[in-house]
């Protein structure tokens, strides 16, 4: 199944600025791009990463469109003669089997769904020629008002896995703790580690004592 792996470029992961520099980000965005990449292949599908600007640390196809994530999706979808999948590039605990079970989790189904926490969608498998994504916002609430205009049935994919994207410094506990890819070991090579110092488990660098 052709499967749009869509990535920001320009500014990654901004909001893990308290924790890393700049440069850090781009390499730990990167790390997760990677192995959503390598989860997508091995779960015997053809990945497809859509970038904001050009990258040369990736291998297979990648379209430059600078476009808002939502257009360059939907740009995509248009004329689609077979499924399409939709998985986001910022999950640090992503493996060939969540990958699988988003896949074949839609059953019979139009559109199947992902959920994110707080109510983004981390994931699409979209079988119906007229339903289009609309990421911003509370996006999986919306996916499910899209595909009912449009008279798409949905299936819902539960999944940890599949569930947690990493956006800000708490997110890196569940990478640290579940992840089994580039992703965790690029934290663990950076010095990122837990910190359970106040009783609510958090990360911290190693250079901070």
């Amino acid at each position: 199944m052709r499967t749009l792996v869509p990535f920001e470029a320009t500014r990654p992961k901004t909001r893990l600025d308290p924790l890393l520099a700049a440069d850090e980000r781009a390499a730990f965005a990167r790390a997760m791009l990677r192995d959503v990449i390598d989860a997508v292949e091995r779960a015997g599908h053809d990945p497809e990463v859509v970038s904001t600007a050009p990258l040369d640390s990736v291998e297979g196809p990648v379209a430059v469109d600078d476009r808002p994530l939502s257009a360059a999706v939907n740009d995509r979808l248009d004329g689609a003669d077979a499924p399409v999948a939709v998985i986001v590039a910022d999950l640090g605990l992503v493996t060939p089997a969540a990958v699988r079970r988003l896949v074949d989790g839609g059953g019979d189904a139009d559109v199947a769904i992902a959920p994110g926490r707080g109510g983004g969608t981390n994931g699409l498998v979209v079988a119906h020629p007229e339903f289009r994504v609309d990421f911003h916002g509370t996006s999986y609430r919306d996916h499910r008002r899209a595909a009912h205009a449009v008279g798409a049935t949905v299936r819902v994919v539960d999944s940890m896995r599949l569930s947690t994207d990493v956006d800000e410094p708490a997110d890196l506990v569940e990478v640290l703790l579940h992840g089994e890819g580039r992703a965790a070991s690029w934290l663990r090579s950076a010095g990122v580690d837990l910190d359970g110092g106040d009783g609510r488990v958090g990360v911290r660098r190693a250079d901070e004592g």
